[in-house]
């Protein structure tokens, strides 16, 4: 074998993996800062409304239903996507901290990904709760129990972590002997593969499987729902009933709204036409953090059982307090 040989033997099984990247998001953006503050206000807000709803939910034994599972499991997935992008976005660009080793890279990819890819997916399981409680509402109770709802909440977390894990550890066969400057305000899967000097076709495919996943699928399966529902509705001679029963998909069509209108607006306005890099970084953040702000929001101002489960604590702590109280004076007595 020839020395060109050897070394073409050697490039082929070797992989380039640098110490670290570099991440250029938000560069020669003016009052950038005033931007991060807003980021750290906003996961604040998402922190607390999240808490308060999964404390609301886990406190009040009438919320303890399949329905408020999946309501819960959103409010949790909301919690921790925050909390694996935002802290770590702060501290890249608030402090200037723009270097991050690959491995922490990689992990910070996964967490990110997984956890918007849960939040679209658990939209898909609230759809289905309305389409049975609408179009099947005497097999409500059979087909939508407990047991069924955690199978598919295990079901949903346990694939999306083998397809998010699959496409991240897949970055592993790749060098990167070029550029290590992502262009982007996190370790996303795109930017980073793209530094590649090596082929690239297979993290492509698993790009674009993902949007599939992610995105078209789900949206596709709402869509479809939400049709037998108005068709099954357009049946039901009663205009109260009508009005009764799209009353409850009111708060699930505007979660959907908030989480998937940013994602097909940015994706088509850049596809469209030339979208400046730092407003579709700006836009892509937005995307990312402000559904998980509103979400618990809507729930807490657009559903009923959840206001009245909220009156339901607040009566409990003031019985609670005055009785602190009347038994404290009855003591100094």
């Amino acid at each position: 074998m020839g020395s060109e040989d050897k070394a073409a033997t050697m490039f082929n099984t070797t992989f380039v993996r640098p110490e670290k990247f570099y991440l250029s998001g938000f560069s020669n953006i003016p009052h950038i800062r005033y931007y991060c503050v807003f980021l750290c206000f906003v996961y604040i807000m998402t922190v607390l409304g999240n808490g308060f709803l999964l404390s609301v939910i886990s406190l009040v034994k009438t919320l303890h239903t399949p329905k408020y599972m999946i309501v819960f499991n959103m409010a949790l997935t909301d919690l921790c996507g925050s909390t694996a992008l935002i802290p770590k976005l702060l501290d890249t660009f608030l402090f200037d901290r723009r270097y991050i080793v690959y491995e922490a890279c990689l992990s910070y990819m996964f967490f990110v990904l997984f956890f918007a890819s849960v939040q679209s997916w658990t939209l898909v399981t609230m759809a289905y709760d309305r389409l049975i409680a609408i179009c099947f509402p005497l097999r409500y109770h059979s087909f939508v129990t407990e047991t069924s709802i955690t199978a598919i909440l295990l079901f949903v977390w346990t694939f999306l972590v083998s397809v998010i894990a699959t496409m991240v550890g897949l970055l592993n066969r790749l060098s990167f002997c070029s550029s290590l400057v992502v262009n982007s305000f996190f370790c996303d899967h795109g930017p980073v593969y793209h530094l590649a000097c090596n082929d690239t076709s297979l993290n492509y495919n698993m790009a674009s499987a993902l949007i599939t996943l992610l995105i078209i699928i789900p949206l596709l399966f709402i869509v479809v729902t939400y049709v037998c529902i108005f068709t099954a509705l357009s049946r039901t001679t009663s205009r109260e009933e009508r009005l009764r029963a799209l009353k409850t998909c009111t708060s699930h069509l505007i979660l959907v709204a908030i989480f998937f209108m940013p994602i097909g607006i940015t994706n088509v306005a850049a596809r469209a036409s030339y979208i400046h890099p730092n407003a579709r970084m700006i836009n892509s953040a937005l995307t990312h953090t402000i559904p998980a702000l509103l979400n618990p929001i809507v729930y807490a101002l657009k559903t009923e059982e959840v206001l009245n489960a909220i009156k339901k604590l607040w009566k409990r702590n003031n019985l609670s307090n005055i009785r602190t109280k009347i038994r404290t004076y009855h003591c100094c007595i």
